[in-house]
């Protein structure tokens, strides 16, 4: 009986599964097109972020002695009573892009960077990586989020990094009050 019943459901478990499904609800016949669908609106929001990214400045030099220009900066912060703000990302993140053009087109934040940081953007880039600059702030083997920012005191120590800037965001771009509140955390204490 026990054999009968095993060889019961196994013939019919076959028959369910050999049986053309024909109940398909009327809205998943297009799924291919669904998927062309959503292909094109990928590639269409990758052109329009390409187009944004030529547009804006790229403040990230590949080829420059970071750790001289660094050095330079803490010889002026010492003069200045700044601290040091330092960008990390480059050319190619439309994340960094967009947050070096909102702060220089943002009046309030601009003039806040201005009176209170030097501002370095220090580059990754396939071209230059800058690991033993990196490597003095960050463990370069950490997953970090372009752009992170690394504040240094007029002295050069580390002050603050922050490693995820999402926390800055706000929808496609940046929240004006959280990005000057993080300057004014940030900033040289009197």
């Amino acid at each position: 009986m026990k054999k009968l019943s095993i060889i019961a459901f196994l013939g019919l478990s076959i028959l369910a599964f050999s049986q053309e499904k024909t109940n398909t609800p009327e809205g998943r016949k297009q799924d291919n097109a669904l998927l062309v669908k959503a292909d094109q609106a990928e590639l269409d929001a990758k052109k329009k972020a390409a187009e944004e990214k030529a547009k804006l400045p790229k403040p990230y030099d590949p080829k420059a002695n970071a750790e001289a220009d660094i050095n330079k900066l803490v010889a002026q912060a010492k003069k200045e009573g700044k601290n040091i703000m330092i960008q990390a990302g480059g050319n190619w993140c439309i994340w960094c892009l967009r947050f070096n053009n909102f702060v220089q087109n943002t009046p309030e934040l601009k003039e806040t960077v201005d009176k209170n940081y030097l501002y370095y953007h220090l580059n990754y880039s396939p071209d230059n990586k800058n690991e033993k600059v990196f490597s003095k702030y960050v463990d370069i083997k950490e997953k970090l989020g372009y752009p992170f920012f690394i504040v240094l005191d007029k002295n050069g120590k580390i002050v603050h990094v922050l490693k995820d800037s999402s926390v800055l965001e706000e929808g496609k771009g940046y929240s004006k009050e959280k990005v000057q509140e993080f300057f004014n955390e940030w900033a040289p204490k009197s």
